[in-house]
């Protein structure tokens, strides 16, 4: 069998309070702020437009219940963002959340579709 033909599995997992509000895609937002220091740089990293970007944002924001990154406006500095230390906790969380869960996860596809019981 190659390994194009191999069974595998695909988990993506979601945080929410009613409706999604966090995933792999604000993560790499929040990610790509903190490595930027610009909300405007991370949504172009990612291909999608900075409104975009602000929105996903603010609705993990929103839902969260707290503050994930502080925006400066520009001026002879210029703008730019960064983390709060609750958006770099959500982030510490979820990214470990994610890790454990797909150990577990990976153990248990192995067990129930790999290995032959008799």
């Amino acid at each position: 069998m190659t390994k194009q033909n191999e069974l595998s599995y695909k988990m993506t997992l979601r945080l929410k309070k009613g409706e999604i509000f966090f995933g792999p895609g604000v993560l790499d937002v929040l990610n790509l702020v903190n490595k930027n220091g610009s909300l405007s740089q991370a949504a172009k990293e990612m291909g999608m437009s900075y409104n975009k970007a602000w929105r996903i944002v603010q609705k993990a924001e929103k839902l969260w219940g707290k503050k994930l990154i502080v925006s400066k406006i520009g001026g002879f500095q210029g703008g730019g963002s960064q983390l709060t230390q609750e958006g770099k906790k959500l982030v510490r969380k979820y990214e470990s959340f994610e890790k454990e869960a797909n150990k577990k996860v990976k153990q248990l596809f192995h067990d129930i579709f790999l290995t032959e019981k008799k």
